[in-house]
């Protein structure tokens, strides 16, 4: 499809954000007969970002992950490249970054997440230092790959943010990943490696925790659960946090690395609060109702994906769902009929445990497994097919069918 910078004065359906969400809601839409679908996304190139673990680990070039955007726009759906400043939903208008304006119909908003590498002091200045990469930004991740490949001794420390978060175990998957390459060379006894993560344990769920501490202990990761970074000291590469537990007062620690890889803490995007489409409990994301996906408020106003304010995990794997649902409960509406179809609050993170195995853990909004496929209930333990399944066969189904909304 074309590029299109400009943009029409109105839609049937905008949407806001071309990432997973926003391509696929408006594929399924298209696909069902919608004519008049507009996404509005200001960058050039898609970027598919559960690959950017493989990249940071090594196991995944750095050019696998994009495609430019236009090539994966689906058929008949309009892209203006721009980006949103401003949602008025009692008029149905968009105001965008060009000044341009677009009213709508409705409007599924899918923004996705801010990355917020100045939450933290030092962190971004940590992230331009030799020492500093990370697997939530595409140059990151490429700087990751040498980077960890080349260690040889000294300290690695690795950050897990406090939520809310994207994938927030995510960042754990390089560590696995360069752990297994390090066992490999014969240098991981001689190195440290560093795991801080916010919660109590290393995930939330008692049997992908015991799948995930098994390979801590294999390679023996010095894992300080309730932590909560409070400075990085680029310069001499040293990071200061706090673990906290709820039967002790919060312990100051201090640890010097010589490579660091941080997973930035992440907020709603600032507009969404400022347009008025939050609430009082929705942390400054989209207020929807979790089961219909639609606003509470709005009734021309829909989210997903990382945007809303959903009670499921935030991950990519939670979009297939909630696409199928959104689009359902739309269609419904455009048609004069009351929406029906509800979101069960699935989600799925794929950890790669190593390079060539990994956990697919799935599971609802209450922390219980939830598998998927029928033959595979215990799709939790490490395998080598849950790794085929991540590294190769959910990119193939991303480009072909998800972005086309065909799954």
């Amino acid at each position: 499809m074309d590029d299109h910078t400009g943009a029409p004065s109105h839609a049937r359906v905008a949407v806001i954000g071309g990432g997973n969400g926003g391509l696929s809601i408006a594929g399924r839409l298209r696909r069902r007969g919608v004519t008049d679908v507009v996404v509005i996304e200001p960058q050039a190139e898609h970027c598919y970002k559960p690959l950017l673990s493989h990249v940071a680990g090594g196991t995944a070039r750095a050019s696998e992950t994009v495609r430019r955007q236009a090539d994966v726009t689906p058929r008949g759906v309009r892209w203006v490249q721009d980006a949103v400043a401003h949602v008025d939903p009692e008029r149905r208008r968009l105001e965008l970054g060009s000044g341009a304006s677009l009213g709508y119909d409705h409007l599924v908003v899918a923004a996705g997440i801010r990355q917020d590498w100045d939450a933290v002091p030092g962190l971004a200045a940590a992230m331009l230092s030799p020492a500093g990469a990370s697997n939530y930004l595409l140059d990151l991740a490429a700087k990751a790959s040498p980077l960890l490949r080349d260690v040889r001794g000294g300290t690695v420390v690795f950050i897990q943010p406090p939520g809310p978060a994207s994938c927030a175990g995510a960042g754990q998957k390089p560590m696995y990943q360069a752990c297994a390459y390090w066992k490999r060379s014969g240098v991981l006894a001689g190195i440290r490696v560093v795991l801080l993560v916010p919660d109590a344990t290393i995930f939330g769920i008692p049997e992908i925790d015991a799948e995930l501490e098994r390979k801590v202990a294999e390679y023996g990761i010095e894992v300080h659960t309730g932590a909560r970074v409070e400075e990085i000291d680029a310069e001499r590469r040293t990071v200061v946090f706090t673990t906290r537990t709820a039967t002790a007062a919060p312990r100051a620690h201090s640890v010097t690395y010589d490579v660091l890889m941080a997973e930035p803490p992440q907020s709603a995007p600032p507009f969404l609060a400022e347009s008025g489409l939050s609430g009082p409990d929705a942390e400054g994301f989209v207020d929807v109702d979790p089961r219909t996906l639609r606003h509470r408020r709005y009734d021309t106003v829909w989210a997903l994906g990382d945007a809303a304010a959903t009670t499921n995990s935030k991950s990519g794997g939670a979009l297939r769902k909630q696409t199928a649902v959104l689009a359902a409960n739309l269609l419904a509406v455009l048609e004069g009929r009351a929406p029906h179809a509800e979101y069960d609050g699935y989600g799925v993170c794929p950890f790669t445990v190593s390079r060539t195995s990994a956990v697919f853990a799935e599971f609802d909004d209450h922390g219980r497994l939830a598998p998927s496929i029928p033959f595979w209930r215990r799709s939790y333990r490490e395998s080598r097919l849950a790794w085929i399944i991540d590294r190769h066969v959910f990119p193939h189904i991303y480009w072909h069918l998800i972005l086309q909304g065909r799954a």
